[in-house]
């Protein structure tokens, strides 16, 4: 199979081994599953109105390959359903043993529409929307993705990583039983053109070498102010290698800077509680990047930290399409393919449910619920404890309360205990204080590095063969 940001070209004659794959990969943006032809037009539709896809008839939503009955009757039947969609959806067939595999086109005259409505597809599921909303949809996103587009200043052999694409198959949980430019293909990143392996922007986000090398505006910029304006910067870091170490690498950042507390679980080691769940800006991180407006070369993905706040945002705002009474209820995906790819690797559970859950952590926390503002930006801000911007006049709850107060101490007591450490072994290293005091080694840096900032603390020498000097108390 080849895909490109227009059509579908489908290869014939599937084999044993490409089927196993399928089942492997599971459902998705462009596979699915059906045992019977019931409801078989709104995936019609929905394939038609998204990138296009194949459905295996045959296949339960559990991967139990039950067969199909395959006559030239079945196949007339589905052709006629094809052709009573509005407009008629291009179908073609393809045959393994008892699988009938249904190809279907991106459409060339979208919204198409069956008698149940308009559909589309969001992650693994054809998801019914209005017809304005699809109108308005297309109009926004136009027949042109970015992350389907090809890019041919990426070349396999010099830009192509197979270490991270050999990680993704981990993550993924895939055989690489096909050779690495058919597993490409088959996920929908790549395509062959006159023998050689073409990427569109998807697979370019996930596997480049160094993503600097193609573009700049993907990068995702941390930032730790002191106070609450953007005046004095503490500490920045640019994030640009590709899509999963940029949203690992934001997470590590924001971990190295958040306080955290521990309570005592009865097991030998301590559970950290951030005063910020650390799920819930992963949450955050995830959606900018997954939403953002990949054609808007003029700002960056930001996570910004301030004295009361911290704020993720994203240039692209709300995607049109999508009614601002149903934020947080549905979702309409900007970029799907990109969707698509971090949910194989579980770094989105399930299409359409973030909001949510970011909402609900901030709760569980005792914290004030996170404010969420779209206009030309997409912009989610947690609120740190003892802050009342947001709901100014609402009574803090109990919980937060003490939460506040006992990483105060915490805070207060771990600070004491690492001067008295330094200044009876000042050679002593941040690995061994960690072990000392029982906490992670990002909790030792992340004071060491206030300590330094407030001039409390000062390193002589290099990181190997120096020692600390306290400076003041």
């Amino acid at each position: 199979m080849q895909l490109d940001g227009f059509s579908i070209h489908f290869r014939k004659n599937m084999n044993k081994k490409e089927l196993q794959l399928v089942l492997e990969e599971g459902e998705g943006y462009r596979i699915e599953f059906k045992e019977s032809l019931s409801d078989i037009e709104r995936e019609l539709v929905a394939f038609a109105n998204s990138s296009g896809g194949r459905i295996f008839l045959g296949i339960t939503d559990t991967k139990e390959i039950k067969g199909a009955y395959i006559t030239n009757k079945l196949k007339s039947q589905i052709q006629d359903i094809a052709n009573n969609c509005q407009p008629a959806v291009r179908v073609s067939f393809e045959e393994y043993k008892n699988i009938l595999v249904v190809n279907i086109k991106e459409g060339e005259d979208k919204p198409y529409k069956c008698s149940s409505g308009f559909y589309t597809r969001v992650g693994p599921n054809s998801q019914k929307l209005s017809r304005n909303e699809i109108i308005e949809f297309f109009k926004s996103e136009g027949k042109i993705r970015f992350d389907e587009l090809i890019n041919l200043k990426f070349y396999y052999n010099t830009h192509f990583d197979s270490q991270k694409f050999g990680r993704f198959l981990r993550l993924a949980g895939i055989s690489n039983i096909l050779d690495i430019p058919a597993t490409l293909i088959n996920l929908g990143v790549a395509e062959k053109q006159e023998g050689k392996i073409i990427f569109n922007n998807t697979g370019i986000l996930f596997f480049a070498k160094n993503l600097r090398d193609i573009y700049f505006h993907t990068t995702v910029t941390c930032a730790l102010f002191k106070g609450k304006e953007k005046v004095d910067v503490l500490d920045r870091k640019d994030f640009n290698e590709d899509i999963v170490s940029n949203i690992d690498d934001a997470m590590n950042f924001l971990k190295k800077h958040i306080p955290v507390r521990y309570e005592m679980t009865g097991m030998p080691r301590r559970r950290e509680v951030p005063e910020i769940p650390f799920d819930a800006l992963r949450e955050a991180i995830i959606n900018a990047v997954v939403h953002r407006d990949y054609f808007e070369k003029g700002a960056n993905v930001m996570v910004e930290m301030f004295d009361d706040r911290i704020e993720i945002s994203n240039p692209g705002g709300l995607v049109k399409g999508l009614r601002p009474q149903d934020f947080g209820k549905k979702s309409v995906l900007r970029n799907p393919n990109i969707a698509d790819l971090l949910h194989r690797i579980e770094y989105i559970e399930k299409m359409g449910t973030g909001i949510s859950k970011i909402r609900n952590l901030a709760a569980e926390a005792g914290l004030q619920p996170p404010k969420f503002e779209f206009g030309t930006f997409f912009t989610v801000t947690f609120l740190r404890p003892g802050t009342k911007e947001i709901s100014e006049g609402l009574p803090q709850k109990t919980t937060q309360k003490t939460t506040q107060k006992t990483t105060q101490k915490t805070t207060q007591k771990t600070t004491q205990k690492l001067l008295e450490l330094i200044k009876e072994n000042p050679a002593i290293t941040q690995k061994e204080l960690a072990e000392i005091i029982g906490i992670s080694e990002d909790g030792v840096t992340y004071h060491i590095t206030k300590f330094r900032k407030d001039g409390i603390l000062k390193r002589i020498g290099p990181d190997k063969g120096g020692h600390w000097k306290i400076l003041k108390k």
